[in-house]
């Protein structure tokens, strides 16, 4: 396929003016004057002027018979792009050693979703955030789990919140290396009785690079390393609803794409 690559380069350059986006992001809510803007983004009307004159010349807005500029088809739709090139500009450094391992390209393309998206470093403090979901929920907990650390302190609120009615559904990775506890902390918990209420259901995938764990209001996700090493130490965590929407949809489309699960494809230490 062919592309324009200097008309593309061309589009590129007329967003890249803070004052640009101003207007832009300012006209996708309403119509608007020269004037409005400029005072709005404290700047003067003929510096204002000129780069509504770009805009409308690049079709990204477009001016009435009543002064008023409006923004175009176009420019919304080049508007939406920018919570991708703001999370990932965000996040150059996290992205230098770190990649989106297998995740399908729907998900990348909708990887703006995660602009509002808190960076969590060290696994003590992923830890936490993991164990204060597993507390806060009250309907589900979703996971997609690649490493699982079999600790009581992470999984009695989660057992504690079953008993209460919360529904699990985790999917494992079939390359896990399950540590020598896990057999003690399950009986321990009752997680063969409550498996067999149905009040936790499991799968599994041949090989998990992307992890996620959600409730029904806060959700967090983690990206493998470049070399595709799983890295737990590092993770995205919001509530913000569009960064839930997105772990969300994931996990169900992981959930639709996995087998039974199957405990003799664990990787005992």
């Amino acid at each position: 396929m062919n592309y324009d690559y200097e008309k593309t380069a061309d589009d590129f350059l007329e967003l890249a003016s803070q004052q640009r986006l101003g207007i832009l992001l300012r006209l996708l809510d309403t119509k608007s004057k020269v004037s409005v803007i400029a005072k709005a983004l404290d700047a003067t009307v003929p510096e204002v002027y000129r780069n509504f004159e770009r805009l409308v010349k690049a079709n990204l807005i477009v001016k009435d018979a009543d002064g008023d500029y409006s923004i175009t088809t176009y420019g919304k739709t080049m508007c939406a792009q920018i919570p991708s090139l703001a999370f990932l500009s965000q996040n150059k450094k996290y992205f230098r050693d770190h990649d989106f391992g297998d995740l399908p390209q729907k998900f990348i393309q909708r990887i703006g979703a995660l602009e509002k998206g808190q960076h969590i470093k060290g696994f003590i403090k992923v830890l936490e955030q993991w164990k204060n979901i597993y507390k806060n929920s009250n309907d589900y907990i979703y996971n997609i789990l690649f490493e699982v650390p079999y600790d009581s302190d992470l999984l009695e609120p989660l057992v504690k919140n079953v008993n209460k009615g919360v529904k699990v559904n985790s999917i494992f990775s079939e390359s896990a290396i399950i540590p020598k506890e896990r057999k003690q902390v399950l009986e321990k918990l009752g997680f063969k009785k409550l498996i067999e209420q149905g009040l936790i259901e499991r799968k599994m995938r041949n090989n998990v690079q992307v992890a996620v764990i959600l409730n029904e209001k806060e959700a967090c996700v983690t990206f493998p390393k470049s070399g595709g090493e799983l890295d737990m130490s590092e993770m995205f965590y919001s509530d913000d609803s569009a960064f839930h929407e997105w772990c969300l949809d994931y996990f169900k489309y992981c959930w639709d794409n996995s087998s039974v699960f199957q405990e003799s494809k664990l990787k005992h230490e």
